[in-house]
């Protein structure tokens, strides 16, 4: 079974309520990944999305936040904080060692297949995979696909 990794975003865009037609489309999609293809996947998270979950601002973080305790954690090791910075030595990601870069540092050191996510700035970002790619050969590392939950809605009508 492959192993997507849900990064923070999408937990916080399942539950929110904004009404613009772009995060009502974010919203849907994500729950239709959650209601109908979920089961397809072995899902995980980490700690690090738990602690942005807590600290952010939103009014349904409390629901993000329920939804994320139900997934399985991926455990933090020694090793990941060096990937952290070897991704910010490189330019991959910002110089922010719980953000972005945790997320993809957790995600390739697990060997996840997806990492999924509306971060489309600086994960789901096609102008960086070749990059990402480079990067984790050099360092031994499995690249994982950095997709948003359409696309792995598959053949489901969106």
């Amino acid at each position: 079974m492959e192993i997507a990794y849900l990064e923070t975003t999408f937990f916080s865009f399942f539950h929110d309520e904004r009404t613009a037609p772009a995060i009502v489309a974010m919203r849907d999609w994500t729950r239709q990944f959650w209601e109908e293809r979920r089961h397809d996947y072995g899902l995980v998270t980490s700690v690090a999305v738990l602690d942005e979950l807590r600290k952010g601002g939103a009014h349904h973080k409390g629901l993000a936040l329920d939804l994320a305790l139900s997934v399985p954690l991926i455990p933090l090791a020694w090793e990941i904080d060096g990937i952290v910075q070897a991704y910010v030595r490189n330019k991959l990601m910002p110089e922010d060692p719980a953000g972005d870069a945790l997320h993809l540092a957790l995600a390739s050191f697990h060997r996840c297949d997806y990492l999924v996510t509306w971060n489309c700035r600086h994960l789901a970002n096609a102008n960086k995979f070749g990059h990402i790619r480079r990067v984790n050969d050099l360092l031994g590392l499995k690249s994982p696909e950095l997709v948003t939950p359409p696309e792995l809605l598959g053949d489901i009508e969106t």
